[in-house]
């Protein structure tokens, strides 16, 4: 009975509204579920409305079989929920669930699981992988198995390609690679059918993944070594679709790990957040591991530099109207700065953009993903250390509103209209009860 009780105030706490920073007293979700205004629909945003509030709409967890507050479903398919994507349409979403190997598919409207999509393979399914293949470039396994391609993936990050056709996720390893020192490999996710339609293979632990503006390449970018490979995907068939380059960044890591080490910290440049610039002649990496920003030459195929001067342990990069925009983990800052200004600064002999031009707001400790309103007026930030998103004025570059969000949040996405904001928190272990939630809140505007 004691258990029982703790839990559920631990899961009323983490999914309370804190106060805003704008000193209006947020709602709790009792008050939420009773308040005429927590039925009404969000405004559409435009140039005459102006960002108001997050309004909880939903908390979709595995932590409360029968919840009581009736904005709470349970949903055992959230097993460490480590990021979400909306359909090109918005209709749907989609949650990569690491440790459940599924990416759970949802209504946007009804929040009513559409499918759960899993990522495991044996003989019943090995027509996906093209000829069968398991590896790329040079890579080879520690291990020694019969069949590499019958395994289950870790679902990481994922981003869509062909207007929205195709959903590309990553797998963080092959659950038989313990030490994420083998090929891993990215699902071609069939977005009307929800439905693997191939699985290609990829360096060592991949987990962001990017697709250019024009369509012509995917970026598959390897926290496990300092690469990146480079997809041509100008066909239409996945079955076409291939590599093309595998650029390193400074230095390729070795492949060689104890037991003890922790993979998520022996990585070198531990390359993260990534993106193509407008023009797609660049690919923009956070160096997460290291200072700065990698730069890759799209029709060179090669890495030319690093962008420095901004915070370090920087976790995501988003590109939004003229701006980059950035999210530095460990010192908890936001930054933004013209992408134009940037790239136009002439680097040193040590190939380095030295760029200290930048536009700076606190958001506390633990900044991870962060996305941004289609007009760019609106930064939103996950902040994991203190369990909250944190709303930006992009123009003066302040917080403007603070809410709890369940623990430690890492993955995050703004619906197409700008009208729905989704949190998945993960948790961490030898954190009891914490995680396994994904929230949904309503963006809701008013008039100037």
């Amino acid at each position: 009975m004691i258990r029982l009780f703790l839990l559920s105030i631990n899961f009323l706490i983490l999914i309370s509204l804190s106060s805003c920073t704008n000193g209006n007293a947020a709602e709790s979700i009792a008050d939420e579920t009773t308040s005429d205004n927590a039925k009404k629909a969000p405004v559409k945003p435009s140039e005459n409305f102006i960002f108001k509030e997050l309004r909880l709409a939903k908390v979709i967890q595995s932590k409360v079989m029968k919840p009581k507050d009736s904005l709470s479903i349970f949903e055992p398919a959230i097993n460490s929920p480590k990021s979400v994507i909306y359909s090109k349409d918005g209709s749907k979403f989609y949650i990569n669930s690491l440790e459940g190997g599924v990416t759970a598919v949802f209504d946007t409207k009804t929040f009513r699981k559409l499918k759960e999509i899993r990522h495991d393979f044996n003989a019943g399914n090995n027509s996906l992988f093209k000829n069968n293949e398991n590896t790329v470039f040079d890579y080879k396994f520690k291990q020694v198995k019969k069949e590499y391609n019958y395994f289950s993936g870790k679902p990481v990050e994922s981003c869509l390609s062909h207007d929205g056709k195709y959903l590309w996720v990553t797998y963080y390893r092959r659950n038989f690679d313990a030490k994420a020192e083998s090929p891993s490999a990215v699902a071609i996710i069939d977005t009307e059918q929800d439905q693997i339609v191939r699985v290609m293979p990829s360096g060592p632990l991949p987990k962001m993944i990017a697709c250019s503006n024009d369509n012509k390449f995917i970026a598959v970018t390897h926290w496990g070594d300092n690469t990146v490979g480079l997809i041509d995907i100008s066909s239409s068939d996945p079955m076409e679709f291939t590599y093309v380059s595998h650029i390193v960044v400074d230095k390729r890591l070795s492949l060689n790990f104890s037991q003890s080490d922790n993979r998520d910290q022996n990585c070198g440049n531990c390359l993260r957040g990534t993106t193509f610039t407008p023009d797609n002649k660049n690919i923009l990496i956070a160096k997460m591991g290291g200072n700065g920003i990698a730069i890759i030459d799209v029709n060179a195929k090669k890495y030319v530099g690093t962008i420095t001067g901004s915070y370090q342990n920087l976790r995501h990069l988003v590109i939004n109207q003229d701006q980059l925009i950035l999210s530095s983990n460990k010192f908890g800052y936001v930054q933004k700065a013209k992408i134009n200004d940037i790239l136009t600064a002439g680097p040193n002999q040590q190939n380095q953009i030295e760029f200290k031009d930048w536009q700076t707001v606190k958001v506390g400790t633990g900044a991870r993903t962060i996305d941004v309103t289609k007009d760019g007026k609106i930064i939103f930030a996950c902040v994991n250390n203190e369990s909250k998103v944190a709303v930006i004025d992009a123009e003066s570059m302040k917080v403007i509103s603070e809410l709890r969000v369940a623990s430690f949040p890492v993955g995050m996405s703004l619906s197409p209209d700008d009208k729905q904001l989704i949190i998945t928190s993960q948790g961490k272990s030898g954190v009891l009860n914490s995680g396994n939630t994904v929230t949904v809140f309503d963006v809701v505007y008013s008039k100037k």
